[in-house]
This record gives structure tokens, sequence and C-alpha cells, in this order.
């Protein structure tokens, strides 16, 4: 058995942001995170956009809100410090129709009130900025940025063991038991003892949860969001991020324009109902996870409160052409053979038994362990300064 002052479970960005801020906080302590994959960073993490978002959407005074705020700033530092690769590119919102142009003006409300000054584009503004769009009017954020999240977790855990930390890839947890002076982890390669856990499991987060005998009204549901990569020639089609007016019913960005660290340029993501929670195949399924949604009652609610836009998305996914139309609606000059296959990613969307989906951070906590029950986007763009926060709550 291994002894620990403090145990992380997941290797994703949150979970060695807060490995990193225990390290500093208390050199004296061990400190230890746990990951299942051979990897870090290969879930969420290393399967986003790679936005380092700057709080445009979220609720004011939200968890979500605090933390985007703080983290961009954060992020950006640190990459500048370690030499972690990022871009602060900004982003433009486009508006395409008069019932746009009205949310627009409602996002551009909320961008004042969290803190933000977006400039305002009509069409001929939006046109000198970006040839290739075409909207008729948008907001423009320059303080989005791209960053390589995957090289600034590895950095970040290159930096906690070198100051001492530990972590023990191709760990999966198998249980966890709370005692009143310790908790019990063991996993299928050995165990664990801690004084105190932080669970950062995002996909498994509930899971994980419900194993250290956590009472819980939530359950993960995958959704895939599925790209696709502009051809070579397209690389430099715009000069910034291109976002559509979102949904605002809907936790969902839209299939947006991104311009990748490594030069190249994507559109997505969509958000398809996802058969397996960490498998990224188009078709792929998992039976566990597959009847466990079929079990919970707040998956049934959710699709009946949101059948179209799912009916939508699956559609878009099937039908190559359909989901160029999206791209085209604010992109015209796009053509079929223009996209070019991508990786996908998959959304941890924490969802309640009446079907509402949890929009914010949920945190659970007990007398020696943290669980952190839903990390919805941006909590890459956030990850410093929600370790801190985890810290500060132990």
């Amino acid at each position: 058995m291994i002894k620990t002052d403090f145990l992380i479970v997941g290797g994703g960005i949150v979970g060695i942001a807060t490995a990193l801020k225990l390290q500093n906080q208390y050199p004296d302590q061990t400190v230890t995170v746990l990951e299942k994959e051979t990897r870090l960073a290969a879930h969420q993490t290393g399967h986003n956009s790679g936005v380092l978002h700057a709080g445009v959407y979220y609720e004011p005074n939200s968890l979500k809100a605090r933390f985007c705020g703080l983290g961009v700033d954060r992020s950006i530092a640190f990459c500048k410090e370690h030499a972690v690769a990022y871009n602060q590119c900004g982003k433009m919102i486009v508006a395409t129709n008069e019932d746009e142009v009205t949310r627009l003006e409602r996002l551009n409300e909320r961008c004042l009130l969290n803190g933000l000054n977006p400039i305002q584009l009509d069409e001929k503004a939006l046109f000198e900025g970006e040839p290739h769009i075409k909207g008729l009017s948008a907001l423009f954020i320059d303080k989005t940025a791209i960053v390589d999240y995957v090289g600034m977790t590895e950095k970040m855990a290159e930096i906690f063991q070198n100051k001492g930390g530990k972590i023990q890839l191709s760990h999966e947890v198998l249980q966890i038991d709370e005692k009143h002076t310790h908790v019990d982890v063991r996993t299928d390669r050995g165990r664990f003892q801690a004084g105190q856990i932080i669970v950062c499991g995002g996909l498994q987060a509930d899971r994980l949860a419900l194993m250290a005998g956590l009472e819980t009204n939530i359950q993960i549901i995958p959704f895939r969001g599925e790209y696709y990569q502009l051809a070579p020639r397209h690389n430099q089609i715009v000069n910034h991020l291109i976002y559509p007016v979102p949904n605002p019913a809907m936790p969902f960005l839209g299939v947006h324009l991104t311009r990748m660290i490594d030069g190249s340029v994507t559109v997505g993501p969509n958000a398809v109902l996802g058969l397996a929670r960490e498998n990224y195949d188009k078709f792929s399924f998992n039976g566990k996870d597959f009847f466990d949604m079929l079990k919970f009652k707040g998956f049934w609610k959710l699709g009946l409160m949101n059948w179209r836009f799912g009916l939508s998305e699956f559609h878009n996914s099937l039908n190559k052409r359909q989901y160029l139309k999206r791209c085209q609606t604010y992109c015209p000059s796009l053509r079929l053979d223009d996209l070019k296959p991508y990786r996908s990613g998959i959304r941890a969307m924490a969802v309640l038994k009446d079907g509402t989906m949890v929009h914010d951070f949920m945190i659970k906590k007990t007398e020696r362990m943290l669980h952190v029950l839903n990390a919805p986007s941006p909590a890459a763009t956030s990850a410093l300064p929600i370790g801190e926060y985890l810290v500060s709550l132990l």
C-alpha cells in the first residue's frame, strides 16, 4: 500500500492543475495523481477545439464566468512563462439573420456584465476583417486565444513532478472507501491510502462518486462533437476564430471555424448523443454506457424536451452535405471536398433526474473527499483557478 497526504483522481488538465497547486501550497506533503490511461490529457482535455475562452456566454457571477475570466489571463501568462504554444487571435461571433442580430445584442450586454469590451462590427466592418465570412453583424472579442492544451497539461505535470509530486499512469480506480481518518483507494494495480482526495473524473465523475458512496442526482450523458479539418489551401481562410450566434436553450456553441495551433483550420463541433463515453469513432458503442443511460430517467426526460435538436444533430452527423450547409451560412465559399476527416471529442454533460442539463460547476464535499461532478466548458480554460478553488475547499 502506498500512503500519500493528497490523492488526485484524474490526469486531465483540471486534475493536474489541482495537483500542482497542492504541491506548491503544501511542499512538505506528498501529492499523488492517479490516471487510468497510459498518458495524461487523454480524453476531454485532448479532444476539444483548443480555445481559451474569454467568458462571453456565461451567467454573470456564476462559477463559470468567474473562473473563465481569471483562467484566460492565467493560462496565457503560464504559456508565456513556460513556452507553451498559444495564439491570442481573438474571435468573431457572426449573426447571419435578423433573429441572430437581436440575440447578438443580448450577448453584447452579457459580455459587458462579464467584464469584456467587445467591438461591434457592421456588415462592412465584418467583411473588411474577414473577407470570406458573410454576416449582417458581428462581435469581436480580442481576448480569446487558441492553445495547446495537451502541451499545457504536460508542462504543468513536469513542474509538479520536479517539485516532488508523483503521477501513476495506467491505474484505474476500482474502489474508494472513506474512513474517519483517511481514504482507501484500490486500483487495478495497487492500493493507496490518502489523507484527502480530490476526484476530477470527467466522463466518469458520476461513477466515481457512486463508487465512493455519495448520493447524487446526476448522471453523465456523453455528447460526441464531430469536427472536420479544412483542406490545407484554406489555412488562411480566416484571421480569427469564427463562431455562430449560439442557441440560448442549449449549452453548445455551434459549428465554428477554429484556427488550430498547428496552423490548420477545423470546422465543428456538432453535438450528437454518444453511445460510448470514451470511444471517439462515429459508430462506437459501449454496452455499459448505453444501458446506464437507458436506466436513467433523466435521459428520457432530456430526450423528450430536446428531441428536435437531437434529430437535427444526428442528421448533420450522417449527412456531410447538411453539415456543410451549417458552415456555409457564414462561410459560403466552402465546398464539400474541403471537409477532411478529423478526430472527434466527447463532452461530459451532467444531467439531473428531471432531465435538466447542469450548466455550472458542481462539486460535492465530504469530510475527506472533493468530487468534481460537473466541470463543463470552459473548464480547460479555467483549470488554474479551478485548481486553486478546489484546494481552498479542503
